[in-house]
């Protein structure tokens, strides 16, 4: 098949063409998939998507135009993607529904030891030769109440750590994970697990239900000082809802890995432009904020595992018109 590998970036060409054992045609493109780059679709049998692609009604239209049936995410969501449309135009979308969690789920930890110990404020002090540690306190996560929620593959990855930790372990998801139930963690509605958290992180998908279920009124019912993170999707948060609870001190330390309107900043360099996302540098001002541009999937077994299975999803489609069920969306 011919592909057109969208949102290409060095890594992406390493590993595809490592993996790509069929022999399958890629044309590389930087550029994210949006209504102006379509176009550069044309002549492919489908596409190659990641997280930021635009994959609405409008840019499926145009990629059905083209008679491109088939789409291969390289990343396990899809809320970027109009399903509706793609099924009434007939194309077939396919997803990394697992690759490792556990680089998810280490990122998470990772930012939740680096605010709490103020890691990044601590490495700067000591670059400029200042050892002093007013200002650097931080707190022991044993005993801690940690809400974790949604246990999919990446949250129960999340669970384990934290218990390993010592922590008090609350989750909240619509199905019950009997395994972490049985290893100690503890199943609450939504409502009792934020009102109890110390710790709260986020590993749910972004859905028309979950779209800024931090807002408001949960950050309200939340302890003065929580500690939030969020590695999972951007708009699980309202941003203007989380600067309103950093200025009262409500949240207390926040760590961000993706953010609402992140298609028109990350996975670029734009070290010398200048920021036009008012909010997103208003975030930045905060010195209890730590902002990661998506960077939580980035492994190196996860990157071989992405390519893997994409490429099985290709050559499947390629060879029967299908996908394994496992990893169809529509």
């Amino acid at each position: 098949m011919r592909i057109a590998v969208y949102s290409t970036k060095p890594y992406d060409f390493e590993t595809l063409s490592a993996a790509n054992a069929a022999g399958h045609d890629f044309t590389y493109i930087n550029p994210r998939l949006d209504q102006l780059t379509v176009a550069l679709a044309d002549g492919h049998d489908g596409i190659c998507a990641f997280v930021n692609d635009q994959l609405d009604s409008s840019v499926l239209c145009n990629l059905a135009e083209m008679n491109i049936k088939f789409i291969a995410l390289r990343c396990a969501g899809f809320n970027n993607v109009d399903l509706p449309a793609a099924k009434k135009l007939g194309i077939t979308v396919a997803r990394v529904p697992k690759y490792s969690p556990y680089s998810v789920a280490e990122h998470t930890i990772g930012m939740m030891l680096a605010l709490n110990r103020q890691l990044p404020r601590a490495y700067n002090r000591v670059r400029e030769g200042n050892f002093a540690l007013t200002g650097l306190l931080g707190f022991d996560m044993y005993g801690r109440v940690a809400g974790v929620i949604g246990t999919g593959k990446i949250g129960k990855q999340v669970c384990r750590i934290l218990l390993g930790l010592g922590c008090r372990v609350m989750a909240f998801d619509r199905h019950v994970d009997q395994e972490l139930v049985s290893a100690g963690v503890e199943y609450h509605d939504l409502p009792e697990l934020i009102l109890q958290s110390d710790i709260l992180t986020l590993h749910c998908p972004l859905t028309e239900d979950t779209y800024h279920i931090i807002n408001d009124d949960s950050l309200g019912a939340m302890k003065n000082g929580v500690m939030l993170i969020n590695t999972s999707r951007g708009g699980l948060l309202d941003t203007r809802a989380v600067l309103r609870a950093l200025k009262t001190g409500k949240i207390g330390y926040l760590g961000l890995d993706v953010y609402e309107e992140e298609a028109s900043l990350f996975f670029e360099d734009r070290s010398g432009a200048v920021l036009t996302d008012d909010t997103f540098a208003r975030l930045l001002t905060f010195p209890n904020v730590l902002v990661t541009g998506h960077q939580a999937f980035f492994t190196r077994e996860a990157l071989e595992k992405i390519a893997s299975v994409t490429l099985d999803n290709i050559t499947s489609y390629a060879q029967t018109g299908q996908v394994p069920e496992k990893n169809l969306v529509s």
